[in-house]
């Protein structure tokens, strides 16, 4: 009997690039919360708010917080990257021994 081998499900640059957490209807659950949905709410006059639109008011109108915030993101996945390159080749070369 042949075992039936998981289909593997490419992803397209585009899916892999959407971040669903953009979408997220934000609730008034914290006092921040609260003052960042009725601004961008009335901001934008929309009654429901998502992240994606907390977002882009941010970006526009406070983006010192916004660079800062990327510019942090960024160091950390570079880190991360560097880190994992260097575990590749220390794994790499300790088979390379064996």
């Amino acid at each position: 009997m042949s075992e039936k081998q998981p289909t593997a499900v490419a992803m397209t640059e585009l899916q892999a690039h959407i971040n669903p957490t953009l979408d997220v209807i934000v609730s008034k659950e914290t006092e921040l919360k609260n003052h960042l949905v009725s601004y961008v709410g009335t901001k934008l006059d929309q009654e429901n708010v998502t992240v994606q639109m907390i977002t882009e008011v941010l970006a526009l109108e406070f983006p010192e917080f916004i660079y800062a915030m990327a510019e942090e993101n960024y160091l950390l996945g570079y880190q991360q990257g560097l880190d994992d390159a260097e575990k590749l080749y220390r794994r790499t070369a300790e088979e390379a021994e064996e």
